[in-house]
């Protein structure tokens, strides 16, 4: 599930230090020193706070990304809203490395980045950085697939009060008020944020409230800042997490069969409940006029539950006693149970930054440590409880610590070179499993993550290459297995290969990558030998294509901008395995190439503005993404259709009376109504000599609308 997060850090500008070949020279160091600069050799996209803004309507982070390169989104709803997923070149979440203000945002456990924990943290966010690829060394899970860096820190030197609100189908609503001081006493400055968002979702019951605070002050003076920022998110949302079978998408795709092993009506508080605060605060400090130092320590509390109903299920599964009833025992019952998550995350971040002439040197890393209590209870039972209601408890603790050295040099006008050294420590004890108690883990891994490039840069042009090498640790779930079955680190080397050319009215580019895994872990369908269905180390695959972008000022009042991912995604040697019913045990098959899963060989998106008059633009914004296999045999029983879709969104600006300082947004999503499932899952089994193949799906909405009013004073 989640966390909270406290950190302690610093934010300044470096530009005081040196002028860079950088659009972000404002950012705060604490973000700067992980983040890509503008002529670093890596594939990347900057998003301002206008942008946000203008895309921010309730929605979760993903979505907001969504029309970036080779990015597919999902929601377990439909909407958006709640539990929402993100895949960048096909790579999942749990590959993508998140962080906020630099301090690393993934769950330490799973990997997977929540962003349903922190509702409309987006109206905090002045920038984000989406890396793809490797990427730069930054703090955290290893990057598989990209990199998403959130800053909230920048300083705002005027009062300001904002009133955002929008309202729309399935009763999706969000409340925000912002409000800042400005810089008042000459050097202090701070900002707060309240927001609610609710929806009914799109899905039957998958309802969502979401509650969210951001308060943040700042001492900031000439050679030092000093800042503490706190943050925190309660989300409570009805369970929508079993997707909707083949049979059903056909004739009622929005059922949901969560509460449902309730005889009558479904269970109503089937619902997953966490809290996640954070708390930050930031110190930097100018040494010299080429020297600056930053640090932060942090801390994240994250607390909850979710709660469901299940049928017939042993008591001594539970560890419970049976309940007798005069002369009958009972030895099972309807009950409703808790799963319970209570962690704390906590840590340091740093980095040191020289910048001379044509050097740049930054030295930073970070030490963290994890604390997680998994534990169980049942809260009531149809026949009644007689024993200890707590049934499950294990424990968890993660130590990860990591020191980066970049160095960027001129080697002439032109040209540019760039390195990357990183060496990462992780520790990792997990004491038991749900249904494995008696399992220990205790493993330590240390990885060498370099990288290299060159970037050439003159006039409009840009040309660079970079190779890099990045390690990851497995997952929890990957741990629950024997000593024999324990899973080996995964291995990506990158090659990135890119081109850019910007003009007054015109950009255009292209970006070639080559990622080769080395003991990816993959779902296979295998039991292990403690009856777990474990990712699987695969020995090779690989993904590889080419992204282009270009956009172009077609008249003063038209612009329009496009990207589209071309790829080869395989996977080698690929053995499938399934359940024998009949005989029992399991059966396999061997495949020599296939597809990765959820790895579409294409994707695209185009938006295209108009301002037919001032102060009112028109954006039209199509999203493509082709087939996509829901697992590795390449299987077209077992695929995602390929889909389009069009959103408009309609905004005016208002410039006269109490409101001239106020939009109007009005959207339209999937204009044109298309049926479409970005995300599911798949297991075969033989029975009766017959191989039954099961698809779930994650079914999308159709049209939806949202009208959105945001003033500002």
């Amino acid at each position: 599930m989640k966390r909270i997060l406290l950190f302690l850090g610093v934010t300044a500008s470096i530009s005081s230090i040196a002028q860079q070949k950088d659009t972000t020279d404002l950012e705060p160091v604490e973000v700067k020193t992980i983040r890509a600069s503008a002529t670093a050799p890596f594939a990347k996209t900057n998003l301002n706070k206008k942008e946000i803004e203008k895309k921010n309507l309730g929605q979760d982070l993903p979505f907001v990304l969504n029309q970036t390169p080779s990015v597919v989104v999902n929601s377990d709803a439909g909407n958006g809203v709640g539990y929402t997923g993100i895949r960048i070149r096909g790579t999942d979440a749990t590959r993508i490395n998140v962080t906020i203000n630099g301090v690393p945002f993934n769950d330490a456990e799973s990997n997977g980045t929540y962003f349903v924990d922190l509702p409309d943290l987006l109206s905090s966010v002045n920038s984000i950085q989406i890396q793809r690829g490797v990427g730069t060394s930054s703090n955290g899970p290893g990057a598989f697939g990209g990199t998403i860096n959130l800053s909230t820190n920048e300083v705002n030197k005027q009062p300001y009060f904002e009133s955002n609100n929008s309202y729309g189908s399935f009763n999706t609503l969000k409340n925000t008020i912002r409000l800042g001081t400005g810089m008042w006493g000459k050097n202090f400055v701070t900002d707060l944020r309240l927001s609610r968002i609710s929806s009914d979702g799109y899905v039957d019951r998958a309802k969502s409230n979401l509650k969210s605070y951001y308060f943040s002050t700042a001492y900031v003076k000439e050679k030092t800042t000093l800042r503490f920022t706190t943050f925190s998110g309660r989300e409570k949302t009805y369970q929508a997490w079993y997707g909707v079978s083949e049979a059903d998408l056909k004739t009622n795709r929005r059922i949901n069969y969560a509460g449902m092993e309730k005889p009558g009506t479904p269970y109503e508080n089937q619902t997953d409940n966490y809290t996640q605060t954070h708390y930050q605060l930031f110190l930097t400090q100018q040494l010299s006029p080429r020297l600056i130092f930053n640090t932060g320590l942090f801390y994240v509390k994250g607390k909850g539950y979710y709660e469901e109903y299940k049928a017939d299920q042993t008591y001594t599964d539970y560890g419970l006693q049976n309940v007798t009833n005069g002369s009958t025992v009972i030895t099972a019952s309807d009950l409703v149970r808790q799963r319970w998550l209570d962690n704390d995350y906590y840590g340091d971040i740093f980095s040191l930054h020289y910048a001379k002439d044509k050097t740049q040197l930054t030295l930073g890393g970070a030490v963290t440590s994890y604390l997680g209590d998994h534990f169980g209870k049942v809260i009531w039972a149809e026949k009644g409880i007689n024993g200890n209601s707590q049934y499950y408890l294990n424990d968890a603790k993660k130590k990860d610590g990591n020191v980066y050295l970049k160095w960027q040099q001129d080697l002439a006008k032109d040209l540019q070179f760039f390195t990357d050294f990183q060496v990462r420590r992780v520790n990792y004890a997990i004491n038991g499993f749900d249904y494995n108690p008696g399992i220990a883990v205790n493993k330590t891994n240390t990885f060498f993550n370099p990288k290299a490039g060159l970037t050439y840069h003159k006039n409009n042009l840009t040309v660079f290459g970079s190779y890099g090498i990045a390690n990851k640790e497995p997952n929890r779930d990957d741990f629950e297995a024997s000593p024999n079955e324990q899973p080996r680190p995964e291995r990506l080397n990158d090659v990135e290969l890119g081109w850019e050319s910007k003009g007054k009215k015109a950009s255009v580019g292209a970006t070639f990558y080559y990622m080769k895994y080395k003991d990816q872990l993959v779902l296979t369908g295998k039991i292990n030998d403690v009856g777990s269905y474990t990712r699987t180390n695969i020995d090779e695959s690989y993904r590889m294509g080419i992204e282009l972008q270009g956009g172009a000022a077609i008249a003063r009042w038209l612009k329009a901008s496009a990207n589209l991912t071309l790829s080869r995604n395989k996977v080698k040697n690929f053995r499938e395995f399934y359940d024998d019913y009949d005989n029992g045990g399991q059966k396999s098959n061997l495949y020599k190439e296939t597809d990765i899963s959820f790895s579409p060989s294409a994707i695209g998106a185009a938006t295209v503005t108009a301002t037919p008059f001032r102060h009112f633009t028109v954006d039209l914004l199509s999203k493509y993404v082709g087939k996509q296999y829901l697992d590795n045999t390449s299987n077209e029983g077992r695929k995602l259709n390929p889909y389009f879709t069009e959103d408009v969104r309609l905004a005016y600006a208002l410039q006269k009376g109490a409101l001239k300082n106020a939009d109007i947004i009005f959207q339209v999503n999937n204009v044109f109504d298309k049926k479409y499932e970005p995300t599911g899952y798949t297991y075969s089994y033989l029975y009766n000599t017959t191989l039954t193949t099961e698809n779930y799906y994650y079914p999308m909405a159709g049209t939806t609308w949202t009208l959105g009013l945001n003033i500002r004073f």
